[in-house]
């Protein structure tokens, strides 16, 4: 993925995300962490699909915001394009939340359909932190390395 594509969203286009990716998080169940997430993935085309956690009594079935938010985007038949992705928490005091490693690996994934290497914004009351997927997921294990 390293090399991807470098397609960045503008200002208006990152607060949008952000506010969809808060608009999931009010949608989550999170019965046992109390802890909503929302996750927002921004394609080429300008479409936003979101996703919200999703738990569950036995914890390992749990789904994480980014996960949702994939698999939503892939059912939907996108293939590539991802430019950026946002993730928030609905926890006060915390700081900006990162995609776990298993949503870095999913993420990548989608990025490696379209070469890209998506801008992720890490969400928190008082803060944005902007990273890309490469810096959170260096030397991923994606498709190419299969073939």
């Amino acid at each position: 993925m390293g090399g991807g594509a470098k397609m960045r969203p503008e200002p208006a286009q990152e607060q949008a995300l952000i506010a969809a990716a808060y608009g999931a998080a009010g949608a989550a169940y999170a019965p046992y962490s109390d802890y909503p997430v929302g996750a927002a993935l921004l394609f080429d085309d300008g479409a936003i699909v979101t996703g919200c956690n999703v738990e569950n009594a036995s914890y390992g079935l749990a789904l994480c915001a980014e996960t949702v938010a994939v698999a939503k985007a892939l059912g939907e038949g996108r293939r590539g394009g991802l430019v950026a992705v946002a993730v928030v928490g609905l926890k006060s005091g915390i700081e900006p939340i990162t995609p776990c490693g298993r949503c870095r690996q999913v993420l990548n994934e989608v990025a490696a359909l379209g070469a890209t290497d998506p801008l992720v914004l890490c969400v928190s009351e008082s803060e944005v932190r902007r990273v890309t997927l490469a810096m959170l997921l260096p030397h991923a294990f994606g498709p190419s390395n299969l073939a």
